[in-house]
This record gives C-alpha cells, structure tokens and sequence, in this order.
C-alpha cells in the first residue's frame, strides 16, 4: 500500500479497506434494489457474494490479531471495527433479502431517500479508511468523514421517523404495513452502525492523533 508500514500492519488495513469497498458496493446494490432498477433475485445473488467475502475478510482479521505480537491500533479497536464493517454489510443484505422475501412492493420515496443516505454514508467510511495507515498527518480528513457520516445518521434518524408515522398514517394494507415497518428499520439499522463505526474512528483519533 506504500504506507511505510510492516508487512502484517500492511494486511490489517488492506483486510480493513477491501471491506469498507464491499461496504461501498453492498450500498449501491442497494440502492438498485430500491429503485427496482434491477431483479431482486439477482440483486440477492450479488449481496450475499459481498457478504461472503467479508466474512472472509473478517475472519482473516481477527486470525491475524491472534498471530501478530505488535498491531497498529488497539487490538480491541480492530476487533470493534472490523466486526461493525461487517455488521453493515449484514445489514444491507437485511434489507434486500426482507424485500425479496416479504414480495415488498414499490419503495416510498422516504425509503429510496435512506438508502441513498447510506450510500453517502458508505462512501465517507471508504474514504475515512484510506486516511488510517497515516492517521497523525490525516487526522483532520478523518475527523470530517466521521461527521459526515454522523450528520448522515441524525438525517436518517428524522427521516425514520417521519416514514414510520407516515407508513401507520397512510398505507392501509396492514401485511404491506408489516412488511416496510421491517425493512425501514433495517434501513435505519444500516446508518446507526455506520454512525458506530464514525464513533470508533474518533476513538482512534483520540490514541494515535
């Protein structure tokens, strides 16, 4: 990566990295399956071809925590953030499987409008990630990536509740009603581990800034 860095700090960020890229993906994915751009079954297929591969990556993560003597961040840092990227990525696919699953109809435009959120979202944890090998000279990247996201959630967090209410208010059918009351906090699920990880960025800022 061409940070300087040992061999073995090396693999935890690019292990890190590859997984906040399938985070990026995942939302796009997303995304489509909102906007019913695309058919949901294939749409799945592609979630849970993520999904495995950052398990993969996870579980490389957490053997490489068990192996090396010296790591770059707090073991417990890497523990807690590589399991929330993972959290994420399960989330997402949550969400797409309830709509394939439930035979959800049309997305409200509040629902389209919290996905395209977490796809900001997603795409302020990738850049975020980038800055971590040199965290003391980016500190200041980092830290507006963090806000970003949380600004993301607390939108997010309104948005929710103003879908909820309207979903009670306005949609009759009481299965639809049951339906997209799941998935939109599922949804709202996504930002609130996104906000999670923004947490745990600043954490770090914190120890090594």
């Amino acid at each position: 990566m061409g940070f300087g860095l040992k061999p073995r700090e090396e693999k935890f960020y690019g292990y890190l990295l590859e997984n906040t890229q399938l985070i990026r993906d995942a939302a796009e994915v997303l995304q489509v399956a909102l906007n019913r751009e695309g058919d949901l079954p294939e749409l799945m297929i592609q979630i849970d071809e993520l999904e495995k591969r950052a398990d993969v990556n996870t579980a490389k993560i957490i053997g490489l925590l068990h192996k090396t003597f010296i790591t770059p961040l707090d073991r417990e840092d890497i523990y807690a953030i590589a399991h929330k990227l993972d959290d994420v990525i399960d989330c997402i696919q949550g969400v797409i499987e309830r709509m394939e699953l439930y035979n959800a109809g049309t997305a409200s435009e509040g629902a389209r409008e919290l996905g395209a959120l977490i796809v900001k979202a997603s795409k302020q944890i990738d850049k975020a990630f980038t800055y971590l090998p040199e965290i003391k000279k980016q500190r200041e990247k980092v830290e507006e990536r963090c806000a970003k996201i949380i600004e993301y959630e607390i939108l997010g967090d309104k948005l929710y509740r103003q879908e909820m209410a309207k979903l009670f208010r306005e949609v009759t059918d009481s299965i639809e009603i049951i339906k997209w009351k799941e998935i939109l906090l599922q949804l709202e699920e996504t930002l609130d581990i996104s906000e999670d990880i923004a947490n745990l960025l600043k954490g770090v800022i914190v120890k090594y800034a």
